[in-house]
């Protein structure tokens, strides 16, 4: 392997794995950087990048940005933005309350339907971290009503799932916006990974392009082969930079960090685009 695997998340939002352990993974399978992207936090940058030094590997900073489109949810990845930009910061903070929030009311709407399960387990499951629905997965997992965290979201917590609940966050314009406004850049995370099994909107993707957007991430785990040529015939017309990303989340998807990568040279591209 080489390049960078530009989407990879931890144990500081809903990763199994710490970000030191991801960035030996990497260095493990020959990379040269990791993105650092945890949903809505950037609390796991610091350690990174203290790994990074001694491995030798690149981190590029970023975050997994939620934003919401037409009642689903919806993510930005940025990169280079400056964690303690005030507006930012600001956003993030109501991100976190909202999140602890609606896993509450997941909870709620489980046991309405007659299910025994309790946020206590959602809250030790996620620790001291940002409380995410793969959290709330788990613990259906642990209670007995499914029998895997797949299930959990096809079944009851995905968009429009019995026990789904909206975030309520930005939509993806103003995301990037803000993102920019703090000195990073964006790029528009799985395309084809909307409401269930559908894609954004095309005429979204061309808005944000047009607002600024940098990349668009093409090569992903869960995109085909036809999926993959067709986003990357549109990056090529928005003129936006192709990005290749594992969207690691450690054990939860058979630690697939590096499966997917992005050349140097077009991380050096959004890297200049970000410093534009």
């Amino acid at each position: 392997m080489s390049g960078f695997d530009l989407h990879t998340h931890s144990t500081f939002s809903d990763g199994t794995e710490t970000p030191a352990h991801n960035v030996l993974l990497a260095r493990e399978r020959g990379l040269t950087g990791i993105g650092v992207t945890d949903h809505d936090t950037f609390a796991g940058l610091e350690e990174a990048q203290v790994a990074g030094a001694e491995q030798g590997v690149v981190i590029v900073p970023g975050i997994e940005f939620s934003a919401e489109y037409d009642g689903a949810s919806l993510h930005v990845l940025g990169y280079w933005g400056d964690p303690t930009h005030d507006e930012l910061g600001a956003e993030l903070r109501r991100l976190t309350d909202t999140r602890f929030r609606r896993g509450e009311m997941m909870i709620e709407k489980l046991q309405q339907a007659g299910y025994d399960i309790s946020f206590d387990a959602v809250r030790r499951i996620a620790g001291d971290d940002l409380i995410a629905r793969p959290h709330v997965a788990q613990a259906m997992v642990e209670a007995g009503i499914v029998e895997t965290e797949k299930e959990a979201f096809d079944r009851y917590i995905a968009d429009g799932g019995v026990a789904y609940v909206p975030k309520h966050a930005l939509h993806p314009v103003d995301a990037l916006r803000l993102i920019g406004d703090a000195g990073g850049v964006c790029v528009l995370a799985h395309p084809a990974m909307w409401k269930g099994n559908g894609s954004v909107p095309d005429e979204l993707i061309e808005q944000m392009a047009e607002e600024g957007m940098a990349g668009l991430e093409v090569d992903h785990p869960d995109h085909d082969e036809a999926t993959r040529a067709r986003y990357r015939d549109m990056a090529g017309r928005l003129d936006l930079v192709p990005t290749g990303s594992s969207d690691c989340h450690g054990a939860r998807y058979d630690y697939r960090l590096g499966c997917e990568s992005t050349p140097a040279e077009l991380v050096e591209e959004l890297r200049r685009r970000a410093r534009r």
